[in-house]
């Protein structure tokens, strides 16, 4: 017996997999790459001397506007469901990682391999190793609750607006649920990893997080012209007569 995934045409299934594994992947590695804290003043060459504040911010920001973009037009053209379905696959993809990388780092290791790359100023491969990779609870925790609950806001807000606005206006529905998803994200993320399972004082948390809303917003305007790109191309791939009955059936898709 058929389903209706079985008679989908083959452009519909092509988005629907270059569209779900984007979107999968950069929220995989953004999990990881997070880890690290960069300085974007440096990246922008402003000088770190005298005065000058002093802004930080995880390399997870470079991704995350990335997934959310791909939320918006997995919404776009096959409804809340498929984001929603997507989302959890996610999750429990970031939660089996990161059982398995703990899994890795509790191996024992080769007894060359420790001190294998000290000529590269590495002193210990196995605690670099379980440093970089190895996040605490309370990180995996916080990421995986923000991204949650960041992605039912984005999936409501940017059908609301669709409701409200019609085909037109592409732009707003797309940047508009990505700024009030992202600020959801980036507070609930940095409160239950740091505040609450850190101890991290209130202010500091909500500095951090203002700052990493602040690169996602600055971020996302930037990417809007990238948006419009993206739609026209898979307009052009589906067609008009599917793109068209696509975004309606999305559209229509009940809770």
């Amino acid at each position: 017996m058929k389903t209706s995934v079985d008679s989908w045409p083959i452009p519909k299934i092509r988005l629907f997999l270059v569209l779900g594994f984007v979107f999968l992947t950069n929220a995989l590695l953004a999990e990881f790459i997070g880890v690290k804290i960069f300085s974007l003043n440096s990246l922008l060459g402003i000088d770190n001397q005298g005065n000058t504040l002093e802004f930080n911010l995880t390399a997870g920001v470079l991704l995350w506007p990335v997934v959310f973009v791909m939320t918006d037009l997995i919404n776009e053209y096959y409804g809340h469901k498929v984001v929603m379905i997507f989302s959890a696959l996610s999750a429990l993809c970031i939660l089996y990682a990161f059982g398995m990388v703990y899994g890795s780092i509790a191996l024992p290791p080769a007894g060359f391999w420790p001190g294998s790359m000290q000529g590269r100023g590495v002193e210990n491969m196995q605690t670099a190793y379980g440093a970089v990779f190895g996040q605490g609870l309370w990180i995996i925790a916080g990421s995986i609750t923000a991204f949650l609950v960041g992605q039912l806001v984005d999936v409501w807000v940017f059908q609301r607006i669709k409701r409200l606005t019609g085909e037109g206006k592409l732009w707003l529905r797309a940047t508009g649920s990505t700024m009030i998803s992202q600020g959801i994200d980036s507070v609930v993320v940095l409160y239950i990893a740091f505040y609450l399972g850190a101890d991290w004082p209130l202010q500091r948390v909500l500095q951090i997080a203002l700052l990493n809303y602040a690169f996602k917003w600055v971020a996302a305007m930037a990417m809007t012209p990238l948006i419009y790109l993206v739609h026209q191309r898979i307009e052009r791939h589906l067609g008009p007569e599917l793109s068209e009955q696509m975004r309606r059936e999305a559209l229509l898709v009940k809770n």
